[in-house]
């Protein structure tokens, strides 16, 4: 951890959320740090609950069941960042976040290794079909035999989707002896040995096994459905660690009766429960060689643990520094602190004549700026100032009367 200034705001006085059981390696770096203002949650909060405890809040960390709502910003007058401990950050309105300055970060890459894991494991459990030899030896009924068991040695797994986790899918599959074939929107290299293919059809109607690996979007749901099903090899596996409605499940479960497909592996619903307990329902329940999981994909020790660390340096070096890299909605940053200055962080929307009148409302007051830093966004403009230390008072109130801001900070 860097030793850099103390934020300008008490250090007592800034509180901290956490909700769903954050790792611990996140609280532990704010308390080390001097923070006593953090709280943790176990669970998720509903709207109503979210709006009473965000009411003082300046960061807050939160998982993938937290619905952070335009309604919910409203209310939180204080907020300056949300981190998402998980991979996507759907569950937060960004163009919301956007324009009240909160900056959004999230972990892309802590778990991808944990599904990339669970993608090759459920591969090996469907093509031997050691569901069914489970549940008979379960029942106590002896099973063995080979019929309908296949090594992955010499198969062809597809991957929909070549990013950060399907590209480690397919480096996995590899050592195991596979022949991978991909398609992604755009053009990627690829690792080893993998092709990339024009369309999905051309990677389905190919594929013994093929795994989903895409952005839960508007071009995405239902990606897998029934027209496209019919292209699927006869026989084969369809594994969804990806997003919920990425696939329609009644179209799937047709598939999987008719014997199109053999089997599946389903780890993220269309809709799925808050708290562990609920009741779950699913079209796919009680079909054989069908394995479903309750979104656990990233769930290991070790990416919980690089979830937290990743997203809590995030949060730690945007509260302390102003460091905006791996944001969602304020345009990326990166700066060293600078010696014998205050720093102020200013967030506007991107309009013509900001910065102009920026820097000339401080020239006019006799303010001398020692570092600036500018980047911007479609929508919004992110600067951070550096000035003379007896002046910094002065030139944050006056920053808060420039045409166009949405947040200023006396970082210190």
């Amino acid at each position: 951890m860097a030793n850099i200034s103390t934020t300008s705001y008490p250090k007592d006085k800034i509180k901290i959320l956490f909700l769903e059981n954050i790792s611990d390696a996140a609280i532990n770096l704010f308390i080390e740090a001097g923070y006593t203002g953090v709280k943790k949650v176990a669970g998720a909060l509903s709207e109503e609950q979210l709006i009473e405890e965000l009411k003082d809040v300046h960061l807050l960390g939160i998982r993938s069941k937290t619905q952070i709502t335009d309604n919910v910003l409203a209310h939180a007058p204080k907020l300056q960042a949300i981190g998402c401990f998980c991979i996507g950050t759907n569950q937060v309105n960004l163009p919301s976040a956007r324009r009240r300055g909160v900056t959004v970060f999230n972990a892309p890459y802590s778990n991808t290794r944990s599904v990339a894991e669970l993608v090759i494991g459920a591969s090996v459990i469907l093509i031997r079909r050691i569901l069914d030899k489970n549940k008979a030896a379960h029942e106590g009924k002896w099973f063995k035999e080979a019929k309908g068991s296949y090594e992955l040695r010499g198969k062809t797994l597809g991957i929909i989707g070549y990013g950060s986790i399907g590209s480690q899918v397919s480096v996995l599959a590899e050592a195991m002896g596979m022949k991978v074939i991909f398609y992604d929107t755009l053009t990627k290299l690829p690792l080893g040995n993998a092709t990339q293919k024009k369309s999905i059809k051309d990677v389905v109607s190919k594929s013994d096994i093929i795994t989903l690996h895409v952005p839960e979007t508007s071009q995405t749901k239902n990606m897998i459905n029934k027209s496209n099903l019919k292209y699927f090899k006869k026989g084969s596996i369809l594994i969804n660690y990806a997003r919920g409605e990425v696939v329609d499940l009644d179209a799937l479960r047709d598939v999987l009766v008719s014997g199109q497909l053999t089997g599946a592996a389903i780890d993220v619903f269309p809709w799925e429960p808050e708290k562990n307990g609920d009741s779950f329902t699913s079209p796919l329940q009680n079909l054989q060689n069908v394995l479903l999981t309750p979104h656990i994909g990233g769930s290991t020790e070790e990416a919980q643990l690089n979830i937290g660390e990743d997203v809590s340096n995030k949060l730690y070096h945007f509260l302390e520094m102003g460091i905006t890299t791996g944001s969602h909605t304020i345009p990326e940053l990166s700066l060293p602190p600078q010696e014998g200055t205050h720093r102020i962080l200013h967030i506007h929307n991107n309009v013509p004549g900001v910065l102009s009148e920026i820097n000339s409302t401080l020239s006019e007051h006799k303010i001398n700026i020692l570092g600036q830093y500018l980047k911007t966004n479609d929508d919004i403009g992110y600067v951070v100032l550096d000035v003379d230390k007896k002046l910094s008072k002065n030139a944050s109130n006056l920053l808060k009367q420039v045409k166009g801001t949405i947040k200023v900070r006396l970082l210190y």
